[in-house]
């Protein structure tokens, strides 16, 4: 497993609610790639909450949408925007979880068009959201425009052009 470098950090504007560990509010997620997956692993904190112990809804679809754009730079080597987002909440998720772990992998590419899947399990390995992302992906002129190079992995030397 192979730690993934952030490639917003020190972007004018940056401030992601998932990703940058600069914001006071986040999530914080850190991202890795095995194989075909991107991984994530975090704690849920209280704040985040919905019902009493238990993690909002909105936030768990949040966690799908980012690990989804995640998997867009890092597999596609080019960044997009969602266009649309499907979740299925299976069980609920506690905000005293020690850990969750979120897995993505692109299922299929149609034109510009990644079709996305991702799951939220718990601690104990129950899949507790599924998720299905479409997102539309940008040419590497727009990518380049948004602020995107390439997302690199720690260990990878990167290689003059």
């Amino acid at each position: 497993m192979r730690k993934l470098i952030n490639p917003w950090i020190g972007k004018d504007g940056y401030d992601c609610f998932g990703c940058n560990p600069e914001n006071p509010i986040g999530l914080h997620m850190e991202f890795y790639e095995d194989g075909d997956y991107i991984i994530s692993f975090l704690r849920p904190q209280e704040h985040l909450q919905g019902w009493v112990n238990t993690v909002h809804g909105g936030i768990l679809s949040t966690i799908i949408d980012e690990i989804a754009g995640w998997t867009v730079s890092r597999k596609l080597q080019t960044t997009g925007v969602t266009s649309r987002l499907e979740v299925n909440y299976r069980h609920p998720v506690a905000v005293t979880e020690q850990q969750l772990t979120v897995r993505a992998r692109i299922r299929e590419m149609k034109r510009n068009l990644a079709f996305i899947d991702a799951t939220i399990e718990n601690s104990r390995g129950e899949t507790c959201v599924e998720g299905t992302a479409v997102y539309f992906t940008f040419g590497p002129d727009k990518a380049r425009e948004m602020g995107f190079t390439r997302c690199d992995a720690v260990d990878e030397q990167l290689l003059s052009m």
